[in-house]
């Protein structure tokens, strides 16, 4: 690793191009003693899905990066009343709750856009002759002299000191670093279509607004993505749906449905860390392995990186190695991703209190109120510029107070 007497650079491999990828891509640029590659294992870069949301938090990230003005507003939804989300009952239409904005500036409120919008946003400011597509990673070796042995696919082959897993809910770099950790088939699969907006809008009574139509044990979610597409995206088979008891409204909605693509949903337990071999760090999915369990992935992925990023300059500037970096990289986000299982598990107890309730409009009210309600949206506030000033200073301030007592315990034994 290059440190502040050393010529030679940090090699650094990134392993997947996805929005935390190239969001770590971004930040490590910046950093005239690093030597960069970014392997993707796709043939082009191209988004999956849908919708994307653009959060409070992911919008002040990408302020951080620089790549806030990337984004064309006439490419997002936001709701023309402030709010940033609504949830009604499945079956009657009512409004139940209304998420409101009134604290967050304009700049930062929610907006939804395709999941493209995102990605080229951020490959604009990437320098792409880093990138290396079609390379699929198959196998990691630790070197004796604690460097990374990377081979790919087609045969490629790198040796890297600091290895960034940027690659999904289905890492191999988080394979090869928690070898014991498994993810596995939620039980839920999310079936998503894009539909002409005016055919969803021309629908009497229908509120154009970023909804959850919630039923007893399943929902649908509708919202404008602007430029003549609206989404539609339900936690079951489309056309089961209708049979679920939902509203005449929502019925039409699904009767305009054409393609519909599936996404099963894996997740895994939390990690212990978010860092392994003192020379690894795992970032976005890979990190934290959930399936939009608070429709924030993005924005989870680019704090990451943001504190990624400025815990290796930080080791730099005090000529330290690369896993005092990772060490704090950790102390930042692992416990961030506690607080957030911490929620989940909440969320759990809450299906457990009303598995005795029968009636459809009772059941989504209970599940309403224990679980979307603003008990969680410091999630979306997290300050995570403020939290890593504050552990940078505190790790500073133990340096020295540890300096400052090895150099008392010499002068006490020479006396």
């Amino acid at each position: 690793m290059s440190n502040a007497g050393s010529k030679s650079k940090l090699r650094v491999a990134i392993i997947g191009a996805g929005p935390a990828g190239l969001g770590v891509a971004i930040e490590f640029q910046k950093l005239p003693f690093v030597d960069l590659r970014i392997y993707e294992q796709a043939r082009e870069l191209r988004e999956v899905g849908a919708g994307i949301s653009i959060q409070r938090n992911t919008w002040r990230m990408l302020d951080a990066l620089g790549v806030y003005d990337n984004i064309d507003p006439s490419t997002v939804f936001s709701a023309a009343d402030g709010h940033s989300v609504q949830h009604r009952n499945g079956r009657t239409g009512e409004l139940l709750q209304s998420s409101g904005q009134h604290d967050t500036p304009p700049r930062h409120k929610h907006a939804r856009a395709l999941r493209t919008v995102l990605q080229q946003a951020l490959l604009k400011a990437v320098d792409k002759t880093n990138l290396r597509l079609s390379s699929r990673l198959v196998e990691i070796r630790e070197l004796p002299n604690k460097a990374l042995s990377l081979r790919f696919e087609d045969g490629h082959k790198d040796e890297v000191d600091l290895l960034i897993g940027a690659d999904g809910v289905r890492s191999v770099v988080r394979q090869f670093s928690f070898p014991e950790h498994r993810i596995s088939y939620t039980g839920t699969t999310a079936f998503r279509a894009l539909v002409n907006a005016n055919d969803i809008l021309s629908i009497p009574n229908f509120p154009d607004a970023v909804t959850f139509w919630h039923g007893p044990t399943r929902w649908v979610y509708t919202c404008n993505l602007n430029r003549g597409i609206y989404e539609v995206t339900a936690r079951t088979d489309l056309p089961e749906t209708r049979e679920t008891g939902f509203a005449p409204i929502i019925q039409e909605v699904l009767s305009k449905v054409g393609e519909v693509k599936k996404f099963p949903l894996f997740a895994g337990p939390r990690l212990s860390k978010v860092i392994s071999h003192g020379s690894i760090a795992l970032i976005g999915d890979a990190s934290h392995p959930l399936s939009g369990a608070f429709g924030a992935g993005a924005g989870f992925a680019l704090e990451d990186v943001y504190v990624l990023a400025r815990a290796v300059q930080w080791a730099h500037e005090r000529n330290l190695p690369i896993s005092n970096a990772l060490d704090l990289y950790d102390k930042v986000r692992s416990p961030h991703y506690k607080d957030m299982y911490d929620i989940l598990d909440g969320f759990r107890r809450a299906d457990t209190s009303i598995k005795g309730l029968t009636s459809f409009d009772e059941i989504v009210v209970a599940n309403i109120q224990s679980k979307w309600t603003d008990d969680h949206h410091w999630l979306y506030h997290y300050d995570v510029q403020e939290v890593w000033r504050k552990a940078h200073e505190e790790e500073d301030a133990r340096r020295v107070r540890e300096t400052n007592d090895t150099k008392d315990v010499d002068v006490y034994s020479r006396l």
